[in-house]
């Protein structure tokens, strides 16, 4: 393999490009990013006083074959030391709410949140927990998750606890996401052992095997939930381009929109605003849609199928106040649709990483998450919604939501536009469909990022890995 093309330079087209310039068997990577900068949705705003305010994801799970596979390309970048780790002790792990009936309720948890009954629940959840043993396997190959919470659970749990948890991952609607693509593990527990709890406790069959690097070990050792970087998540892209940069391996280009690709006799010869480049291989980390608008039409199934891949959009407003004006210590709230179809949530990122603050005074800093499925519905086309708009409605939720009573000392609007790809029932197979189109026709071209095998950022950087080995015909137990 002579010239691999990497389009996108996201987390998922960075850690392609790693893994790539980690082998052999690939003598040139080429990275286009249509941007001024590297990392995609991983945005972090550090001020000068010492304060960081994420815009995209805020912390990661270390849980898992892919939560490991992350963990490890953090210790091998030489970022072990700047983990901001949050243990499943701590009371951000513990502490979690939901706004219902305009007031905070927090989340069961442990035996007695079982046994009892908690707001806003009607019945201690024991009593949806325990018959789900009992019922039947579903026979569908797939199902909103609203439809397999409800016909397991009950439809209270669905409606309160689920939407608002599918509102807080996918920014969407649980009543339209598959299942089957969002939440496999549910899926497939359904399927392997005839019933989530039983999968949950016996596991759901054989998964990826990744053995935990020394940075992974701890985090087992010392139970981490999750976990940040001292300087803010945007850490991770720069020091995978970094890497990149010195490995001397691969060639990073900015500013370089792909405008279109066309079939060559080795491979693609790949159209540039200023130019043309030809590549053996391409690895899309493009969104879907930016993909289907730059392949040939000769691709016109796949063109299709790319651009039914839906997505949505998320308005996050960070607010910093002075002094410390929670009511209640947790990681954050969760809004059910039922409750206000705007608003998504409230995140209390003081609480998990107090390594975030100023150091100098005590703040607050709070992260209002708006739109997602309802975006439109409830602000209009965003190209006509202002900042102003976006922020009077977050610190108005943060004034009811919370009773907090000061206005903010400084706030950052961003409106990430098409930033959540939603995986709607049938999803799965509209992937497989567009991977076998792609092996039929002999297409030197890998799919990977949010649009199709997950939108976790362990997901997407695990995508780049999985398309590199499949590319190169290695295993992932090959030492890449």
């Amino acid at each position: 393999m002579r010239t691999v093309a990497v389009l996108g330079g996201g987390i998922g087209g960075l850690a392609a490009s790693y893994y790539l310039c980690k082998s052999p068997h690939v003598s040139k990577v080429v990275t286009l990013e249509s941007s001024s900068r590297f990392g995609g949705w991983m945005w972090s705003t550090r001020r000068s006083d010492g304060a960081v305010f994420e815009h995209g994801p805020r912390g990661i799970r270390p849980a898992g074959a892919v939560g490991r596979n992350t963990l490890n390309m953090v210790d091998d970048l030489g970022l072990a030391g700047e983990i901001l780790p949050v243990t499943y002790s701590h009371v951000a792990s513990k502490n979690r709410y939901l706004y219902v009936n305009k007031q905070l309720h927090r989340m069961p948890s442990g035996i007695s949140g079982l046994l009892q009954t908690v707001p806003p629940f009607s019945r201690p959840l024991l009593l949806s927990v325990a018959p789900e043993m009992l019922v039947k396997k579903g026979k569908k190959e797939d199902e909103s998750i609203h439809s397999f919470v409800s016909r397991r659970f009950g439809k209270e749990l669905a409606d309160i606890a689920v939407d608002s948890l599918c509102r807080g991952v996918f920014a969407g609607d649980c009543r339209k996401l598959s299942v089957r693509s969002c939440f496999p593990v549910l899926y497939n527990a359904e399927q392997h052992r005839g019933s989530v709890t039983l999968g949950m406790l016996l596991g759901t069959g054989p998964n990826h095997v990744i053995p935990p690097g020394p940075l992974s070990q701890r985090s087992i050792k010392e139970s981490w939930a999750q976990w940040s970087l001292s300087r803010g998540m945007e850490s991770l892209p720069e020091s995978i381009t970094e890497f990149l940069e010195q490995s001397g391996r691969v060639q990073l280009h900015r500013e370089a929109a792909v405008k279109h690709i066309s079939p060559s006799a080795s491979g693609w010869t790949i159209h540039l605003e200023d130019g043309v480049m030809t590549a053996d291989h391409i690895i899309s980390a493009l969104p879907a849609k930016a993909l289907s608008s730059v392949l040939p039409l000769s691709c016109q199934p796949l063109i299709q199928q790319l651009q039914d891949i839906s997505t949505v959009t998320v308005a996050v407003v960070n607010l910093e106040y002075e002094g410390s004006i929670l009511p209640v210590t947790g990681f954050g709230h969760l809004v059910p649709s039922s409750e206000d179809q705007g608003l998504l949530g409230v995140v209390y990122d003081s609480v998990p990483f107090p390594e975030h603050n100023r150091p100098n005074g005590q703040t607050t800093r709070v992260t209002v998450m708006m739109g997602g499925a309802w975006f439109q519905e409830v602000f209009g086309v965003p190209e006509a919604v202002t900042d102003e708009r976006l922020l009077a409605r977050a610190t108005e939720a943060v004034q009811c939501h919370l009773g907090v009573t000061t206005v903010p000392s400084w706030a950052r609007v961003c409106l990430h536009r098409d930033c959540i790809p939603q995986y709607y029932q049938g999803h799965f197979r509209a992937v497989e469909s567009m991977r076998s189109f792609i092996k039929e026709h002999n297409l030197p071209l890998s799919l990977i990022g949010s649009s199709y095998d997950g939108v976790s950022v362990n997901d997407v950087i695990f995508s780049g890995r999985t398309a590199v080995e499949e590319l190169l015909g290695t295993g992932v137990n090959a030492g890449i």
